[in-house]
């Protein structure tokens, strides 16, 4: 409903008229069926977002409706504009119904917002609206070298800037772990909160190139919005062991075997030694590999590498059996097994279908009577033959021919 500039009060006018109302409303019942009685519903919103007000009443009497801020400031009267602040803008105005929005929300703009019709009593209804601080990313800080294995480090995180505080969550790879209770400290500057947990660990080698995550909760947050995360490095003595070249170490042919030393940092020495005597004259130490130029059975034996990689020093064995030259190695005597396997199979079935076709050909071989077989033997002749043969001699003995 549109109004005469002249008709329109002005900020003082409405100011005055809201708290009148105020006052007038305490004198009076307000029921809950009364049709002009402004309905309205507490907002929650973010720092940075847009809040929307509505007020609504059942029935219309043609009176106005007001939006009036914390401070009691008319922000809207119908569509009429108030107050002049660009983020507070009109989203719709009906008889029955004023929603305005507010944008760029600040903590300053959270409390209560009242909504008045100025009838006969006045009567008015408040929405309150909950500014929540939006926590910044959390920071690790704690960690500054490499950790040995055993050992323990204590990882700090960080938030700020949240309302109501945040609550700070510990991950390791995916997995939660528990932290120390969260400390909570107050902004001066700002009614807001910095959020700090500390997370100790006893670290094993297990945990080397492990991500340990630090992320946020809060009810302005998405799960998983706001995270950071540390690698930790640990440092841990290596696991030593011995690879040969091939499994069929045979006489008279070469044959290395290698030193592998898994560990951090990686080794950077090599002793190998065997067991019970000295290495072979023939035989090779290059770092991590130990060389046999021709072997012979007098290499038999077990084998022993340490490797160092400056945290500690571990060891692994290896026990060498040398073989006869002739001798086949474990895969080549199981591939020859199963080529013989299948030919096996393949001459089996051969004969089976040789010997279902000789069946079968025996079976249903035929047999046929020549007309010069019939009755021939009695005839003296082949004219005779003939005709006996044809008259059905009965005497005669068929004449067969058989055929494959």
């Amino acid at each position: 409903m549109a109004f005469p500039s002249y008709l329109v009060p002005n900020l003082w006018t409405l100011t005055l008229l809201t708290l009148l109302a105020a006052s007038v409303q305490s004198n009076f019942i307000v029921f809950d069926d009364d049709p002009l009685q402004p309905v309205t519903q507490d907002e929650t919103v973010s720092v940075g977002g847009t809040v929307t007000l509505t007020c609504r009443v059942a029935a219309s009497d043609n009176s106005s409706l007001q939006w009036s801020n914390t401070a009691q400031q008319t922000l809207y009267f119908g569509e009429k504009r108030a107050l002049r602040d660009n983020r507070i803008q009109l989203y719709r105005s009906t008889g029955t119904e004023l929603s305005i929005t507010i944008g760029n929300v600040q903590l300053s703009d959270e409390g209560e917002y009242t909504c008045s019709i100025f009838t006969m009593p006045v009567r008015t209804a408040r929405a309150t609206v909950t500014v929540l601080g939006v926590p910044g990313k959390p920071q690790i800080s704690g960690y500054e070298d490499t950790v040995q294995e055993g050992g323990k480090v204590t990882l700090t995180c960080t938030s700020s800037g949240s309302k109501p505080p945040a609550k700070l969550r510990w991950y390791r790879n995916q997995e939660e772990l528990t932290g120390r209770p969260d400390v909570v400290e107050t902004n001066p500057d700002e009614a807001t909160y910095t959020v700090i947990s500390e997370l100790t660990l006893t670290v094993g080698r297990s945990d080397d190139n492990t991500l340990i995550g630090c992320a946020v909760d809060h009810p302005s947050l998405s799960s998983g919005e706001k995270w950071t995360e540390q690698p930790i490095r640990v440092l841990f003595t290596p696991d030593v062991t011995i690879q040969p070249q091939n499994d069929l170490p045979r006489e008279g042919e070469k044959f290395i075997i290698q030193c592998i030393g898994n560990g951090n940092p990686k080794p950077t020495s090599y002793v190998w030694q065997r067991k019970d005597g000295e290495l072979p004259l023939l035989a090779k130490v290059d770092g991590s590999f130990l060389l046999f130029e021709m072997l012979n059975k007098s290499d038999n034996g077990v084998y022993l590498c340490q490797a160092d990689n400056g945290i500690g020093k571990m060891q692994g064995e290896y026990t060498l059996l040398v073989q006869d030259p002739t001798a086949m190695s474990t895969s080549s005597g199981v591939d020859h097994a199963v080529i013989g396997g299948v030919v096996a199979v393949i001459v089996f079935i051969l004969l089976c279908l040789l010997i279902v076709l000789g069946r079968y050909l025996i079976r249903h071989k035929g047999t046929y009577l020549t007309h010069e077989a019939k009755g021939c033997d009695d005839a003296p002749d082949a004219d005779t033959a003939i005709i006996n043969a044809e008259g059905g001699h009965s005497g005669a003995e068929d004449k067969k021919e058989y055929f494959i």
